[in-house]
């Protein structure tokens, strides 16, 4: 599981700084996305693998490593949101320059030589 999950981040960071790399915005919001899942994968493993374990603890525990740690997940779900805060920007940014240039390339360069 953690092999697969470890390829898992590789692949999505590979992806994301391919396309961060490419000239038009557009591939460089969806590489920021996808390095952000990538991420997001790496913080929530931090907390360990556990299948079928509580999140939370009940009445009476006195094993705490049997339940999930919370932590990683609250900053998984912290980073979500302010990814999509991120990428809501970059969109808006990415309209304006669009429409004030007419080019979607980053260097806002046609590309022609």
């Amino acid at each position: 599981m953690e092999l697969v999950l470890a390829a898992a981040i590789g692949v999505l960071s590979a992806s994301g700084i391919w396309l961060i790399l490419r000239p038009r915005t557009f591939q460089v919001i969806i590489g920021l996305t996808l390095i952000s899942y990538a991420v997001n994968l790496f913080i929530f493993s931090t907390g360990g693998l556990r299948v079928g374990a509580d999140p939370v603890l009940k009445a009476g525990a006195t094993d705490p490593a049997r339940y999930a740690d919370p932590l990683p997940q609250a900053l998984v779900l912290t980073a979500i949101v302010i990814s999509f805060a991120t990428t809501a920007l970059f969109l808006v940014v990415l309209l304006a320059s669009r429409g004030l240039t007419g080019v979607d390339h980053v260097d806002g360069e046609d590309g022609t030589p």
